[in-house]
Formats: structure tokens, C-alpha cells, sequence
């Protein structure tokens, strides 16, 4: 099948690819960018050339996995590189697709297509000669991107839906699709929570629209389990739902974490003091992806087709306890001052609503969404036994102290601005906005908190 304006070809070491009469050509160790930002390779890795004669039934079959071939959606980010960084150790050729570029050194084996994984055209190019497709892609994980609607659902919805087509049209028999517990947790206690015995959490209940899109998302992946691929053949699907993920190079939570607790916005303490939550390390979830991978193939009698695996570190903590470490290599007290949650949600929900009225004027960052309230607040632990028993998953020990080391001595210098005089009045009006609310006895958060009591 040929696509207007793109044309792969991949008899030789390296790739060309055209679109939009633009020209690029990878080849060795040199690297050319497209100009256009709708698609742009970098990096270079072996040749997927399918044999003219084959026979296409899906190509996992008996595929050694060193042989395999993959792209990774998401691969620009922290754990998207990490994986195929992984997997091109391993010896097989990865594509790592995202929007941005990987930030750190792209390594032989691996080539990083930059493009939306909402831009079908590209994707489908992409996913030439592909036996495994690793969906990490994903939009409005925390901050103030949980508030931006329209990308999560085009991104996290639409995107799975392109990732889907594209297995089924490219004949690629594997799809593993990384989730969240969010899908199941929504503000009510979960504690070691399994696969079997823990539903869905309504979707219409979730309060931010990143859990509602993973849910429908990882609903999508799990129906399109068993269906038949173009050339002939089966796709099989699983997912794998991580809480937080932290590691030595994370670029996500770790920052904004450190950069809050310097600014003195992290000094109060609020939920319940026995709340727990599970983390892992993004060794181990690499770990459970490859093993996910494997047991979607006829030699692990498929045993992971249609199933969903918790993964985490098997060990579960109190938020504000865990992140001592950061505390005291930034040289910051910890929070002793503890506030009622209810006042906490209150204000998230405020600033929620603030940030959308200002948006236009100017790009405010809360300092907690509700979700993340209802994360840090309220236990949601998960057990690993099925992953263990199903996939072989055996999480090893990482310690949260040694991400805090490195990220202490890799940081940029910090920046002089003005958020935290931004946010300064932005907690002064939201409690103002507060003292006010509280005297309507209808406030929905309100209601809220009497349902989650029972």
C-alpha cells in the first residue's frame, strides 16, 4: 500500500523517506532532519526488508526476540527511550516515535522518527516491517497539562485508535499498551488491589480527563485483542498499568517536585498519615514490557493475550516518608504543618478553574490538580502476583535515594523568574475563593468527600 507523499524504502542499511517532496536519508552515523516539523528521522538501524515471496501472517510468530523489530510510540521521552534503548541492547531494531526528540544520545540500532502520534500518514510509515509495537505515548499525566482537554483526548484516544489501525493494517501481531492504575483508582481507598477483583472506576466519576481517556483508551486495546490483521493472522493485546515512575534521569516528576519543595510550597502535610502508594523504578518497568512482549508469542502460548498486569516495585510507601531523601538533599525541612484534605481539594479545584479563566491571558501552573490530591491523599496499593506468576516479572531493588543524587548533581542552575510570586497570589485569591465556597452547603467537592467517607 502506498501513501500519498511517503515512500519507504528499506533494501539497504539506512532508510529514505520522502513526504511532501521532501528528501531525507539516513545512512551510517550520519544524521539529516526533515525541515517540515511533521516528520523528521534521526539515527539509524537495520534493514526491515520483508522477502518478496513471504507469506504475511502476522510477524511474532516464531520471531526470536532479538530479531525483533519494534516501535516504541512515546520514545522520546524518559521511559520511551529507556525502552528502546533496552531493546536494541537486546539486538533488536527499534523505531522510537514521538513528537520530541529523545534528549539524550540516540544509540545504533535505533532510529527516532519525530512525529504526532495523532498524524495516521506517519504513523503507518513508521510501522513498516514492524512485528511489536510498544504504545507508551500518552498526554496529561500531571500539571497543568491534566487541564488541557482537547490534546489529552486527541492524543490518548485517537492516537490508540491510529496505533490499532496501524497493527492491524501493518500485520504486526504484538501490541502492548502502557496504562495506569488511574484507570481503576479515582479517589476511593484500593488497598493491594488485584486484576480480578478490581473494576473499572466510572468513567464519567474520574475528575480529570487523563484517567477517563487512559481507561477508554486501554478498553480499546483490550477489544482489539483477537482481531485479524490484514495480511491474515491475529493481533494480541495487553496492557501493563504502572503507578509513578521514577529512575536517575526522570524528567517528569522528580523536577517538579524538587522545584515546589524549594519554594517552600511543599511545607504542609495533608490525607490520611497511614496513606500508601506504589512507585517503580524504570528498570523494572522496561523489564515488564520485554517480558509482555515475550508472552504474546506462540513459544509463551500466548499466555498474555487480553490480560492486564499491575507493575510496580512491589513495595508501597507513604508519599511525604519517601521523598525524605529530596527533602534533605535539598537542604528543606520536611512538611509538618498538616492541613484538612477537603481544604486542599477545595483549592486544587479552584486553581483548576482559575487556570482555565486566565488561560487566555496568562499560562498558570497549579501546584496540585485534584487528581494529584486524591493520589498523594488516599491509599491505592496494588499486588504484582499475577505478573510475577504469568510474565516471570521479578522487580528489582532500587533505592529513591540514588535518583535524588543524580538529579542534585545533574540539574541546571535555577532560573530567577516570578512564579512563586504568581503563585503566591494565586493561593491568596484561591483562599479567598475558599472562605466563600464553604458557605454553600450544595459545593460539590463536599458532596464529594461524604461519598468517599462511605
Amino acid at each position: 500500500m502506498k501513501l500519498p507523499g511517503i515512500v519507504c524504502i528499506q533494501e539497504h542499511y539506512g532508510a529514505i523517506f520522502t513526504m511532501e517532496k521532501k528528501l531525507v536519508h539516513v545512512s551510517g552515523n550520519r544524521r539529516h532532519y526533515f525541515t517540515d516539523r511533521k516528520f523528521i528521522l534521526i539515527g539509524r538501524t537495520k534493514p526491515w526488508h520483508q522477502p518478496p515471496n513471504a507469506k504475511v501472517k502476522g510477524n511474532a510468530g516464531a520471531q526470536n526476540e532479538k530479531n525483533m523489530r519494534a516501535v516504541v510510540t512515546g520514545g522520546g521521552g524518559y521511559f520511551g527511550y529507556r525502552l528502546g534503548c533496552a531493546l536494541a541492547s537486546s539486538g533488536a531494531s527499534v523505531v522510537l516515535y514521538d513528537i520530541n526528540k529523545p534528549i539524550w544520545e540516540i544509540p545504533d540500532g535505533v532510529v527516532c522518527i519525530q512525529a504526532d502520534v495523532r498524524d495516521y500518514d506517519a504513523l503507518f510509515a513508521a510501522c513498516e516491517g514492524a512485528d511489536c509495537v510498544f504504545h507508551v505515548a500518552s498526554y496529561g499525566m500531571s500539571g497543568r497539562e491534566q487541564l488541557h482537554r482537547e490534546e489529552i483526548e486527541t492524543v490518548n484516544i485517537n492516537g490508540t485508535r491510529f496505533i490499532i489501525d496501524a497493527c492491524k493494517q501493518r500485520n504486526i501481531s504484538r501490541l502492548i499498551y502502557t496504562s495506569t492504575v488511574n484507570v481503576v483508582f479515582g479517589g476511593l481507598p484500593i488497598e493491594d488491589g488485584d486484576e480480578e477483583t478490581v473494576p473499572y472506576f466510572p468513567i464519567e466519576k474520574h475528575v480529570d480527563h487523563y484517567s477517563r481517556t487512559k481507561s477508554i483508551a486501554e478498553q480499546m486495546v483490550l477489544a482489539a485483542n483477537g482481531t485479524p490483521l490484514a495480511g491474515g493472522g491475529i493481533l494480541y493485546t495487553c496492557v501493563l498499568r504502572p503507578p509513578g515512575i521514577y529512575g536517575p534521569e526522570e524528567q517528569r516528576h522528580l523536577p517538579r517536585l524538587a522545584k515546589n519543595i524549594e519554594r517552600g510550597l511543599l511545607s504542609f502535610k495533608f490525607g490520611d498519615p497511614s496513606a500508601k502508594m506504589n512507585w517503580v523504578h524504570a528498570e523494572n518497568l522496561v523489564q515488564a514490557q520485554i517480558l509482555a512482549a515475550e508472552a504474546l508469542t506462540p513459544e509463551k502460548n500466548y499466555i498474555a493475550s487480553g490480560q492486564v498486569y499491575f507493575i510496580n516495585d512491589g513495595e508501597k510507601f507513604n508519599l511525604f516518608e519517601w521523598l525524605t531523601p529530596l527533602f534533605e538533599r535539598l537542604g528543606c525541612s520536611k512538611p509538618w504543618i498538616r492541613i484538612p484534605t477537603s481544604l486542599v481539594y477545595i483549592s486544587a479545584m479552584i486553581m483548576e478553574y482559575l487556570h482555565l479563566m486566565l488561560k487566555p491571558f496568562v499560562e498558570l501552573s497549579p501546584l496540585l490538580t485534584r487528581n494529584e490530591v486524591q493520589n498523594i491523599s488516599i491509599t491505592h496499593t496494588f499486588r504484582i502476583d499475577k505478573a510475577r506468576n504469568q510474565l516471570g516479572y521479578s522487580p528489582e531493588k532500587f533505592v529513591f535515594a540514588d535518583s535524588v543524587d543524580h538529579y542534585i548533581k545533574t540539574r541546571p542552575e535555577a532560573q530567577n523568574d516570578h512564579i512563586f510570586l504568581k503563585v503566591l497570589l494565586l493561593l491568596i485569591v484561591s483562599l479567598s475563593l475558599i472562605f466563600l465556597s464553604l458557605r454553600f452547603d450544595d459545593l460539590s467537592v463536599l458532596h464529594f468527600f461524604k461519598e468517599t467517607k462511605h
